[in-house]
C-alpha cells in the first residue's frame, strides 16, 4: 500500500472518530438532561412532592438546598414532610423550620409525623400549613436542654489535674475539668431562657393558642398522636388517606403522584459514570480510542466529582 492510501486511510479514520465522540457527547447531554428531569431530585410532570426528615436533625445546607428546589418547582404542587426525629441542634431546627415556611408561602405543605417528631423534630412539624400524626406516634417535648460532662472527680482519682489562665472568669465556662461558678450557670441558664421563649412563641404562633396555653405543655412532656390532638398541638390522626383530603381542600388533585425527593448519594454518580462509558462503547469508541479529554471526564472528573460532592455535604 502507497503512501498516499495510508494517509487517505489515518484521515478517514480521524474523521470517524470525531464523528463518534460527536454522536457520543449528544447522548450523553440527552442522557443527563433526562436524568436531572426525572432522578430523585425531582419529576418532570405535575406531582406532590415529599422529603424525609429522619434522625438527628442538625444544620443540613443539602436539605435546605432541596427544600429551596422544591419552592422554586413549578411541578412539585405541595410538600408532605415525612418526620422520625427525636429533636436534634436548636439551629438546626429553626433553618429548616424558615425553609419549610419559604415553601409553604408558595404552596400547602403538610406535616406527616411518623414515629417520632420531638422537640426539635416538632419545631419542623410546626411549620407545616396542617400536622398529620399517627395514633400512637410521639410528639412534644417543647423545650431546650444543654448537657456536659463533669470529670473532675475522675482526674481526681487518677491524680491528674489541670491548671488554666483565661481572660475572664466566663471564659470557656461551663468546663468539664471543674464544677461551674454560679455565674456561669446563670449565664447558661439565661441562654436555654432565651432559646426556650422563642420555641414558646413559635409554637404559639403556629398552633394559635395563647402563650400560657403552649406554657403549660412546654415542660419537656410528650404525647401520644391522640394526646396531642387533644392538647391542640397535632390538627389530624391518620396517613396517606388523610393527607390526601388535606390537599384536595387546598385544590390539589388526588390524582397527582406523590414522589420522593431523595438526597442524591453516591450511586447516583456511580449509574451516571457507567452510563457515559456505556454510551460510548455504543458508538464504537474503546477507551484507547477515546479522546484524553472525554476519559477524563469519563473516567476521573465525573467519577471523583460525585464522591467529593457527597463527602463535602456530609461534612459541612
Amino acid at each position: 500500500m502507497d503512501q498516499s492510501a495510508i494517509a487517505d486511510r489515518r484521515q478517514l479514520r480521524r474523521k470517524l472518530t470525531f464523528w463518534r465522540v460527536a454522536a457520543a457527547l449528544l447522548i450523553l447531554a440527552i442522557g443527563f438532561s433526562l436524568y436531572s428531569a426525572t432522578s430523585g431530585s425531582g419529576s418532570a410532570v405535575p406531582h406532590v412532592a415529599r422529603v424525609e426528615i429522619s434522625g438527628m436533625i442538625l444544620d443540613d445546607d443539602e436539605l435546605i438546598e432541596r427544600l429551596e428546589t422544591i419552592r422554586k418547582s413549578s411541578q412539585a404542587k405541595a410538600l408532605v414532610v415525612s418526620i422520625s426525629s427525636p429533636g436534634g441542634t436548636t439551629y438546626g431546627g429553626e433553618r429548616i423550620f424558615k425553609a419549610l415556611r419559604a415553601v409553604a408561602a408558595e404552596k400547602p405543605v403538610v406535616s406527616d409525623i411518623r414515629t417520632l417528631a420531638a422537640s426539635a423534630g416538632y419545631m419542623v412539624a410546626s411549620a407545616g400549613d396542617t400536622i398529620i400524626a399517627g395514633e400512637s406516634s410521639i410528639t412534644g417535648s417543647i423545650g431546650v436542654i444543654f448537657q456536659y460532662p463533669q470529670i473532675q472527680d475522675l482526674m481526681n482519682k487518677l491524680g491528674v489535674s489541670l491548671e488554666e489562665i483565661k481572660s475572664a472568669p466566663l471564659k470557656a465556662e461551663p468546663s468539664p475539668f471543674h464544677a461551674p461558678p454560679e455565674e456561669a450557670k446563670t449565664m447558661i441558664r439565661s441562654m436555654i431562657m432565651d432559646s426556650y421563649d422563642w420555641f414558646v412563641d413559635l409554637v404559639a404562633d403556629r398552633r394559635k393558642m395563647p402563650r400560657e396555653e403552649v406554657l403549660r405543655l412546654a415542660n419537656g412532656a410528650i404525647f401520644t398522636g391522640r394526646q396531642a390532638l387533644k392538647v391542640k398541638l397535632v390538627d389530624k390522626l391518620g396517613g396517606t388517606p388523610e393527607i390526601r383530603e388535606y390537599l384536595t381542600s387546598r385544590g390539589i388533585s388526588a390524582d397527582l403522584p406523590i414522589v420522593e425527593w431523595k438526597k442524591r448519594d453516591e450511586s447516583s454518580y456511580f449509574g451516571l459514570s457507567s452510563l457515559a462509558v456505556h454510551l460510548v462503547r455504543l458508538v464504537g469508541l474503546t477507551a484507547d480510542q477515546t479522546p484524553g479529554a472525554i476519559q477524563d471526564l469519563l473516567h476521573r472528573k465525573l467519577f471523583l466529582d460525585g464522591l467529593v460532592s457527597v463527602w463535602q455535604v456530609g461534612h459541612d
